[in-house]
Protein backbone atom coordinates (compact mmCIF):
# COMPACT_ATOMS: atom_id res chain seq x y z
CA UNK A 1 0.00 0.00 0.00
CA UNK A 2 2.55 2.04 0.73
CA UNK A 3 4.87 1.65 -2.60
CA UNK A 4 1.64 2.12 -4.49
CA UNK A 5 1.56 5.89 -2.35
CA UNK A 6 4.88 6.84 -3.00
CA UNK A 7 4.42 6.49 -6.98
CA UNK A 8 0.51 7.82 -6.96
CA UNK A 9 1.71 11.63 -7.82
CA UNK A 10 3.83 11.39 -10.80
CA UNK A 11 1.41 8.24 -11.92
CA UNK A 12 -1.60 10.59 -12.23
CA UNK A 13 0.30 12.78 -14.57
CA UNK A 14 1.41 10.12 -16.91
CA UNK A 15 -1.72 8.59 -16.76
CA UNK A 16 -3.73 11.71 -17.34
CA UNK A 17 -1.44 12.04 -20.28
CA UNK A 18 -1.63 8.85 -21.69
CA UNK A 19 -5.21 9.88 -21.76
CA UNK A 20 -4.76 12.86 -23.87
CA UNK A 21 -2.05 10.43 -25.51
CA UNK A 22 -4.54 8.21 -27.32
CA UNK A 23 -5.16 10.24 -30.11
CA UNK A 24 -1.56 11.77 -30.40
CA UNK A 25 -0.04 11.06 -33.43
CA UNK A 26 3.42 9.04 -33.29
CA UNK A 27 6.15 7.63 -35.24
CA UNK A 28 5.49 4.33 -35.26
CA UNK A 29 1.41 4.52 -34.45
CA UNK A 30 0.85 6.54 -37.88
CA UNK A 31 2.91 4.28 -39.49
CA UNK A 32 1.68 0.66 -38.75
CA UNK A 33 -2.38 1.99 -38.38
CA UNK A 34 -2.10 2.45 -42.48
CA UNK A 35 -0.36 -0.89 -42.72
CA UNK A 36 -1.18 -4.37 -41.92
CA UNK A 37 1.87 -5.42 -41.70
CA UNK A 38 4.00 -5.00 -38.49
CA UNK A 39 7.41 -2.89 -38.59
CA UNK A 40 8.19 -5.05 -35.80
CA UNK A 41 8.73 -8.43 -38.09
CA UNK A 42 12.39 -8.02 -38.62
CA UNK A 43 13.00 -8.16 -35.07
CA UNK A 44 10.96 -10.52 -33.97
CA UNK A 45 11.98 -13.15 -36.66
CA UNK A 46 15.27 -12.53 -35.51
CA UNK A 47 14.98 -13.25 -31.75
CA UNK A 48 12.71 -16.47 -33.28
CA UNK A 49 15.71 -18.08 -35.19
CA UNK A 50 17.24 -18.11 -31.61
CA UNK A 51 16.75 -21.51 -30.24
CA UNK A 52 16.19 -20.04 -26.35
CA UNK A 53 14.37 -23.67 -25.02
CA UNK A 54 14.95 -23.06 -21.55
CA UNK A 55 17.67 -25.66 -21.04
CA UNK A 56 19.36 -23.91 -23.94
CA UNK A 57 21.97 -21.38 -22.80
CA UNK A 58 20.50 -17.92 -24.21
CA UNK A 59 23.60 -15.84 -24.31
CA UNK A 60 23.87 -15.61 -28.14
CA UNK A 61 20.16 -13.63 -27.98
CA UNK A 62 21.05 -11.05 -24.87
CA UNK A 63 24.65 -10.34 -26.66
CA UNK A 64 22.99 -9.46 -29.79
CA UNK A 65 20.55 -7.26 -28.60
CA UNK A 66 23.13 -6.22 -26.11
CA UNK A 67 25.19 -4.91 -29.35
CA UNK A 68 22.21 -3.84 -30.97
CA UNK A 69 21.18 -1.19 -28.26
CA UNK A 70 24.86 -0.42 -28.10
CA UNK A 71 25.20 0.51 -32.00
CA UNK A 72 22.64 3.52 -31.20
CA UNK A 73 23.97 4.66 -27.92
CA UNK A 74 22.58 2.66 -25.29
CA UNK A 75 24.53 0.59 -22.72
CA UNK A 76 23.30 -2.16 -21.45
CA UNK A 77 23.37 -4.23 -17.89
CA UNK A 78 23.74 -8.24 -17.79
CA UNK A 79 23.12 -10.14 -15.23
CA UNK A 80 24.47 -14.03 -15.27
CA UNK A 81 22.62 -17.09 -14.33
CA UNK A 82 24.97 -20.47 -13.17
CA UNK A 83 27.56 -21.30 -15.62
CA UNK A 84 27.27 -17.26 -17.25
CA UNK A 85 25.84 -18.92 -20.34
CA UNK A 86 22.36 -17.49 -19.51
CA UNK A 87 21.64 -13.76 -18.93
CA UNK A 88 19.52 -11.03 -17.81
CA UNK A 89 19.32 -7.64 -19.87
CA UNK A 90 18.86 -4.50 -18.59
CA UNK A 91 18.61 -1.21 -20.72
CA UNK A 92 17.42 2.02 -20.15
CA UNK A 93 16.20 5.29 -21.96
CA UNK A 94 17.00 8.28 -20.09
CA UNK A 95 14.85 11.10 -19.70
CA UNK A 96 15.64 14.28 -21.53
CA UNK A 97 17.55 15.42 -18.87
CA UNK A 98 19.52 12.19 -18.65
CA UNK A 99 17.96 11.33 -15.87
CA UNK A 100 17.90 6.91 -15.00
CA UNK A 101 15.79 6.98 -12.32
CA UNK A 102 11.79 5.96 -12.14
CA UNK A 103 9.86 5.59 -15.59
CA UNK A 104 8.19 2.61 -16.47
CA UNK A 105 9.80 -0.74 -17.60
CA UNK A 106 8.98 -2.74 -20.69
CA UNK A 107 9.32 -6.84 -19.55
CA UNK A 108 10.08 -9.72 -21.11
CA UNK A 109 11.33 -13.40 -20.98
CA UNK A 110 13.62 -14.40 -23.60
CA UNK A 111 13.00 -18.60 -23.21
CA UNK A 112 10.36 -20.56 -25.10
CA UNK A 113 9.22 -24.11 -24.20
CA UNK A 114 10.65 -27.43 -26.08
CA UNK A 115 9.07 -28.63 -29.10
CA UNK A 116 9.97 -32.15 -28.64
CA UNK A 117 7.05 -34.37 -29.33
CA UNK A 118 5.02 -31.58 -31.57
CA UNK A 119 4.18 -31.93 -34.40
CA UNK A 120 5.05 -28.84 -35.96
CA UNK A 121 4.05 -28.16 -39.87
CA UNK A 122 7.35 -25.68 -40.50
CA UNK A 123 10.47 -25.40 -38.77
CA UNK A 124 9.53 -23.83 -35.26
CA UNK A 125 13.00 -21.80 -35.16
CA UNK A 126 12.67 -20.39 -38.61
CA UNK A 127 9.64 -18.14 -38.75
CA UNK A 128 6.88 -18.30 -41.49
CA UNK A 129 4.27 -15.72 -42.75
CA UNK A 130 1.04 -17.42 -43.38
CA UNK A 131 -2.84 -16.48 -43.81
CA UNK A 132 -1.83 -13.52 -42.02
CA UNK A 133 0.03 -14.94 -38.69
CA UNK A 134 3.36 -15.31 -38.17
CA UNK A 135 4.63 -19.04 -36.94
CA UNK A 136 7.53 -20.23 -34.63
CA UNK A 137 8.27 -20.95 -31.34
CA UNK A 138 8.16 -17.51 -29.27
CA UNK A 139 6.30 -15.65 -31.90
CA UNK A 140 2.96 -15.07 -29.13
CA UNK A 141 4.89 -16.33 -25.63
CA UNK A 142 6.79 -13.82 -25.89
CA UNK A 143 9.27 -12.32 -28.29
CA UNK A 144 6.65 -10.74 -30.20
CA UNK A 145 6.24 -7.97 -27.60
CA UNK A 146 10.07 -8.21 -27.25
CA UNK A 147 10.76 -7.54 -30.90
CA UNK A 148 8.18 -4.54 -30.99
CA UNK A 149 9.68 -3.00 -27.99
CA UNK A 150 13.29 -3.12 -29.58
CA UNK A 151 12.10 -1.79 -33.10
CA UNK A 152 10.54 1.68 -31.33
CA UNK A 153 13.90 2.48 -29.23
CA UNK A 154 14.93 4.65 -31.56
CA UNK A 155 11.52 6.42 -31.62
CA UNK A 156 12.02 6.68 -27.52
CA UNK A 157 15.33 8.05 -28.78
CA UNK A 158 13.68 10.49 -30.73
CA UNK A 159 11.07 11.40 -27.99
CA UNK A 160 11.97 14.53 -25.38
CA UNK A 161 11.00 11.75 -22.49
CA UNK A 162 9.88 13.62 -18.95
CA UNK A 163 11.02 10.02 -17.67
CA UNK A 164 12.66 7.12 -18.54
CA UNK A 165 11.89 4.13 -19.97
CA UNK A 166 13.88 0.70 -19.60
CA UNK A 167 13.89 -2.53 -21.24
CA UNK A 168 14.26 -5.76 -18.72
CA UNK A 169 14.71 -9.16 -21.02
CA UNK A 170 15.03 -12.09 -18.42
CA UNK A 171 15.93 -15.82 -18.92
CA UNK A 172 14.61 -19.01 -17.20
CA UNK A 173 10.79 -17.76 -17.06
CA UNK A 174 9.16 -20.79 -18.06
CA UNK A 175 11.27 -23.34 -15.70
CA UNK A 176 10.40 -21.50 -12.65
CA UNK A 177 11.30 -17.40 -13.49
CA UNK A 178 14.37 -18.01 -12.08
CA UNK A 179 15.92 -15.10 -14.14
CA UNK A 180 14.21 -12.12 -13.07
CA UNK A 181 15.22 -12.35 -9.71
CA UNK A 182 19.03 -12.02 -10.23
CA UNK A 183 17.87 -8.87 -11.89
CA UNK A 184 15.78 -7.18 -9.95
CA UNK A 185 18.05 -7.93 -6.86
CA UNK A 186 20.63 -5.83 -9.15
CA UNK A 187 18.63 -2.97 -9.53
CA UNK A 188 17.52 -2.66 -6.39
CA UNK A 189 21.43 -2.75 -5.21
CA UNK A 190 21.93 -0.26 -7.70
CA UNK A 191 19.27 2.04 -6.34
CA UNK A 192 17.27 1.53 -9.46
CA UNK A 193 13.60 2.23 -8.72
CA UNK A 194 11.28 2.06 -11.48
CA UNK A 195 7.61 3.59 -10.99
CA UNK A 196 5.75 1.07 -13.05
CA UNK A 197 6.47 -2.13 -14.81
CA UNK A 198 4.61 -3.74 -18.12
CA UNK A 199 4.92 -7.07 -18.60
CA UNK A 200 4.31 -7.95 -22.05
CA UNK A 201 2.71 -11.82 -22.17
CA UNK A 202 0.17 -12.48 -24.52
CA UNK A 203 -2.96 -11.14 -23.04
CA UNK A 204 -4.54 -9.92 -27.03
CA UNK A 205 -3.44 -6.69 -25.64
CA UNK A 206 -5.99 -6.39 -22.77
CA UNK A 207 -4.57 -5.28 -19.41
CA UNK A 208 -4.33 -8.22 -17.14
CA UNK A 209 -4.27 -6.48 -13.74
CA UNK A 210 -4.38 -10.10 -11.51
CA UNK A 211 -2.71 -13.75 -11.88
CA UNK A 212 -2.14 -16.64 -9.69
CA UNK A 213 0.99 -17.47 -7.81
CA UNK A 214 2.89 -20.43 -9.01
CA UNK A 215 4.36 -23.02 -6.63
CA UNK A 216 6.21 -26.24 -7.82
CA UNK A 217 7.28 -29.22 -5.09
CA UNK A 218 9.16 -32.18 -5.29
CA UNK A 219 8.58 -35.12 -2.98
CA UNK A 220 10.94 -37.83 -1.88
CA UNK A 221 9.22 -40.83 -0.16
CA UNK A 222 11.91 -43.14 1.44
CA UNK A 223 10.62 -46.21 2.70
CA UNK A 224 12.60 -49.93 2.91
CA UNK A 225 13.38 -52.23 0.17
CA UNK A 226 12.67 -56.25 1.16
CA UNK A 227 11.60 -59.29 -1.01
CA UNK A 228 7.86 -58.78 -1.84
CA UNK A 229 7.27 -62.58 -0.53
CA UNK A 230 8.11 -60.66 3.14
CA UNK A 231 6.19 -57.15 2.57
CA UNK A 232 6.30 -56.89 6.64
CA UNK A 233 9.74 -56.98 6.52
CA UNK A 234 9.84 -53.54 4.40
CA UNK A 235 7.94 -50.73 3.46
CA UNK A 236 6.44 -49.37 0.74
CA UNK A 237 7.58 -45.89 0.20
CA UNK A 238 5.11 -46.21 -3.28
CA UNK A 239 2.04 -46.86 -0.92
CA UNK A 240 2.57 -44.20 1.65
CA UNK A 241 3.64 -40.86 -1.47
CA UNK A 242 0.08 -42.45 -2.74
CA UNK A 243 -1.89 -41.61 0.44
CA UNK A 244 0.14 -37.95 0.16
CA UNK A 245 -1.16 -37.42 -3.55
CA UNK A 246 -4.57 -38.15 -2.44
CA UNK A 247 -4.56 -35.76 0.16
CA UNK A 248 -3.13 -33.15 -1.87
CA UNK A 249 -6.15 -33.89 -4.19
CA UNK A 250 -8.71 -33.72 -1.10
CA UNK A 251 -7.05 -30.36 -0.90
CA UNK A 252 -7.84 -29.61 -4.51
CA UNK A 253 -11.33 -30.49 -4.25
CA UNK A 254 -11.57 -28.71 -1.51
CA UNK A 255 -10.52 -25.63 -2.58
CA UNK A 256 -12.58 -26.11 -5.75
CA UNK A 257 -16.12 -26.75 -3.57
CA UNK A 258 -15.36 -24.00 -1.06
CA UNK A 259 -13.12 -21.46 -2.37
CA UNK A 260 -11.97 -18.92 -1.74
CA UNK A 261 -13.06 -18.05 -5.06
CA UNK A 262 -12.53 -14.85 -7.19
CA UNK A 263 -15.18 -15.03 -10.62
CA UNK A 264 -13.13 -12.44 -12.40
CA UNK A 265 -10.53 -15.42 -12.86
CA UNK A 266 -10.61 -18.14 -15.81
CA UNK A 267 -10.30 -20.84 -13.00
CA UNK A 268 -11.94 -19.06 -9.86
CA UNK A 269 -10.00 -20.67 -7.09
CA UNK A 270 -6.99 -22.25 -5.98
CA UNK A 271 -5.83 -25.01 -7.82
CA UNK A 272 -3.11 -28.10 -7.09
CA UNK A 273 -2.03 -31.13 -8.59
CA UNK A 274 0.40 -34.02 -8.81
CA UNK A 275 2.19 -33.91 -12.53
CA UNK A 276 5.04 -36.51 -12.55
CA UNK A 277 6.03 -39.51 -10.31
CA UNK A 278 8.60 -42.31 -10.45
CA UNK A 279 9.35 -45.00 -8.48
CA UNK A 280 10.16 -48.92 -7.43
CA UNK A 281 12.37 -50.92 -9.47
CA UNK A 282 10.89 -54.43 -9.88
CA UNK A 283 7.85 -56.46 -9.41
CA UNK A 284 8.53 -58.65 -6.51
CA UNK A 285 10.32 -55.87 -4.69
CA UNK A 286 8.97 -53.84 -1.92
CA UNK A 287 10.26 -50.39 -3.11
CA UNK A 288 12.42 -48.48 -1.03
CA UNK A 289 11.75 -45.01 -2.74
CA UNK A 290 9.07 -42.87 -4.85
CA UNK A 291 9.60 -39.22 -6.20
CA UNK A 292 6.70 -36.60 -7.39
CA UNK A 293 6.44 -33.52 -8.31
CA UNK A 294 3.69 -31.28 -7.46
CA UNK A 295 2.13 -28.01 -8.23
CA UNK A 296 -0.62 -25.55 -6.83
CA UNK A 297 -1.21 -22.08 -8.07
CA UNK A 298 -2.51 -19.98 -5.28
CA UNK A 299 -4.88 -16.94 -5.36
CA UNK A 300 -2.69 -14.02 -4.58
CA UNK A 301 -5.11 -13.01 -1.78
CA UNK A 302 -3.98 -16.40 -0.57
CA UNK A 303 -0.51 -16.98 0.94
CA UNK A 304 1.57 -19.77 -0.58
CA UNK A 305 3.24 -20.72 2.84
CA UNK A 306 -0.10 -21.68 4.59
CA UNK A 307 -0.88 -24.18 1.75
CA UNK A 308 2.32 -26.19 1.83
CA UNK A 309 2.45 -26.09 5.30
CA UNK A 310 -0.71 -28.13 4.95
CA UNK A 311 0.64 -30.53 3.00
CA UNK A 312 3.36 -30.97 5.42
CA UNK A 313 2.22 -31.11 8.57
CA UNK A 314 -0.20 -34.15 6.47
CA UNK A 315 3.01 -35.63 6.09
CA UNK A 316 5.42 -35.12 9.08
CA UNK A 317 2.10 -35.78 11.60
CA UNK A 318 0.06 -38.28 10.36
CA UNK A 319 1.86 -40.17 7.93
CA UNK A 320 5.59 -40.36 9.25
CA UNK A 321 4.55 -41.58 12.64
CA UNK A 322 2.63 -44.89 10.82
CA UNK A 323 5.54 -44.98 8.44
CA UNK A 324 8.20 -45.07 11.74
CA UNK A 325 6.58 -48.02 13.39
CA UNK A 326 6.64 -50.17 10.27
CA UNK A 327 10.54 -49.36 9.79
CA UNK A 328 12.39 -46.24 11.29
CA UNK A 329 14.47 -45.63 8.74
CA UNK A 330 11.46 -44.23 7.04
CA UNK A 331 11.51 -40.31 5.91
CA UNK A 332 9.57 -38.04 3.54
CA UNK A 333 11.31 -34.97 2.41
CA UNK A 334 10.16 -31.67 0.34
CA UNK A 335 12.34 -29.75 -2.00
CA UNK A 336 11.00 -26.37 -3.48
CA UNK A 337 11.39 -26.08 -7.12
CA UNK A 338 10.70 -22.87 -8.28
CA UNK A 339 8.33 -20.45 -7.09
CA UNK A 340 6.57 -16.93 -8.23
CA UNK A 341 4.20 -14.89 -6.63
CA UNK A 342 0.57 -13.79 -7.35
CA UNK A 343 -0.19 -10.47 -9.24
CA UNK A 344 -3.24 -8.45 -7.63
CA UNK A 345 -2.41 -5.00 -9.12
CA UNK A 346 -4.52 -1.63 -7.88
CA UNK A 347 -6.58 -0.14 -9.95
CA UNK A 348 -5.85 3.12 -8.38
CA UNK A 349 -2.09 2.33 -9.17
CA UNK A 350 -0.53 4.60 -11.78
CA UNK A 351 0.87 1.86 -13.85
CA UNK A 352 -3.25 0.27 -14.41
CA UNK A 353 -4.31 3.61 -14.94
CA UNK A 354 -1.48 4.38 -17.48
CA UNK A 355 -2.32 1.03 -19.40
CA UNK A 356 -5.69 1.20 -18.66
CA UNK A 357 -5.88 4.83 -20.88
CA UNK A 358 -3.61 3.66 -23.81
CA UNK A 359 -5.81 0.67 -24.40
CA UNK A 360 -9.47 2.48 -23.39
CA UNK A 361 -10.12 -1.15 -21.70
CA UNK A 362 -11.34 -1.11 -18.49
CA UNK A 363 -12.67 -4.81 -17.98
CA UNK A 364 -11.24 -6.70 -15.07
CA UNK A 365 -8.85 -9.68 -16.67
CA UNK A 366 -7.60 -12.12 -14.50
CA UNK A 367 -5.84 -15.30 -15.31
CA UNK A 368 -4.56 -18.46 -13.88
CA UNK A 369 -1.00 -18.71 -15.46
CA UNK A 370 2.23 -17.15 -13.94
CA UNK A 371 3.98 -14.01 -14.77
CA UNK A 372 6.95 -12.45 -13.91
CA UNK A 373 4.88 -9.04 -12.79
CA UNK A 374 4.31 -10.63 -9.59
CA UNK A 375 8.14 -10.47 -8.93
CA UNK A 376 8.21 -7.00 -9.76
CA UNK A 377 5.25 -6.20 -8.01
CA UNK A 378 6.85 -8.06 -4.59
CA UNK A 379 9.53 -5.59 -5.26
CA UNK A 380 7.99 -2.61 -4.63
CA UNK A 381 7.64 -1.74 -8.76
CA UNK A 382 3.56 -1.40 -9.49
CA UNK A 383 3.03 -4.35 -12.06
CA UNK A 384 0.41 -5.48 -14.91
CA UNK A 385 0.60 -7.55 -18.13
CA UNK A 386 -0.38 -6.67 -21.17
CA UNK A 387 1.06 -8.12 -24.77
CA UNK A 388 0.46 -9.43 -27.94
CA UNK A 389 -1.22 -12.52 -29.12
CA UNK A 390 -3.66 -15.26 -26.71
CA UNK A 391 -2.18 -17.17 -24.85
CA UNK A 392 -4.34 -20.52 -25.87
CA UNK A 393 -1.23 -20.46 -28.93
CA UNK A 394 1.45 -20.41 -26.87
CA UNK A 395 3.69 -23.77 -25.25
CA UNK A 396 2.06 -25.60 -28.56
CA UNK A 397 3.02 -26.82 -31.97
CA UNK A 398 2.19 -24.28 -34.85
CA UNK A 399 2.23 -21.71 -31.76
CA UNK A 400 1.63 -18.42 -33.81
CA UNK A 401 0.69 -14.39 -33.58
CA UNK A 402 -1.79 -12.57 -35.59
CA UNK A 403 -0.25 -9.69 -37.57
CA UNK A 404 -2.91 -7.90 -36.38
CA UNK A 405 -2.05 -8.63 -32.85
CA UNK A 406 1.47 -7.02 -33.26
CA UNK A 407 0.25 -3.85 -35.14
CA UNK A 408 -2.05 -3.38 -32.23
CA UNK A 409 1.11 -3.76 -29.95
CA UNK A 410 3.40 -1.10 -31.89
CA UNK A 411 0.05 1.44 -31.67
CA UNK A 412 -0.03 0.64 -27.95
CA UNK A 413 4.13 0.99 -26.99
CA UNK A 414 3.63 4.50 -30.02
CA UNK A 415 1.11 6.19 -27.85
CA UNK A 416 2.93 4.84 -24.20
CA UNK A 417 5.83 6.63 -25.81
CA UNK A 418 3.66 9.75 -25.89
CA UNK A 419 2.34 9.56 -23.15
CA UNK A 420 6.13 9.51 -21.22
CA UNK A 421 7.09 12.44 -23.01
CA UNK A 422 7.65 16.08 -22.13
CA UNK A 423 4.93 17.00 -24.50
CA UNK A 424 2.47 14.69 -22.87
CA UNK A 425 3.17 15.68 -19.42
CA UNK A 426 2.75 19.70 -20.31
CA UNK A 427 -1.35 18.86 -20.97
Amino acid sequence: MSQVAETAQPARMSSSSASASASASSDISSQAISSSTPLSLPWIERLVAFDTVSRNPNLNLIETVRDALREQGIEATLTHGDGGTWANLFATIPAHNGATNGGIVLSGHTDVVPVDGQKWDSDPFRPELRDGKLYGRGTCDMKGFIGAALTLVPQMQRTQLARPIHLALSFGEEIGCIGAPLMIEDLLKRGIKPEGCIVGEPTSMRPVIAHKGINVYQCCVRGHAAHSSLTPKGLNAIEYAARLICYIRDMADQFRAQGPFDEFYDVPFTTSQTSTIEGGNAVNTVPAECRFAFEFRNLPTLDPQTIFTRIEQYARETLLPKMKLEHESAAIEFTKLSSAPGLDAAEEAAITQLVRALTANRDKQKVAYGTEAGLFSRAGIPSIVCGPGDIQQAHKANEFVALEQLVQCERFLGKFIHSMSVDAHAH
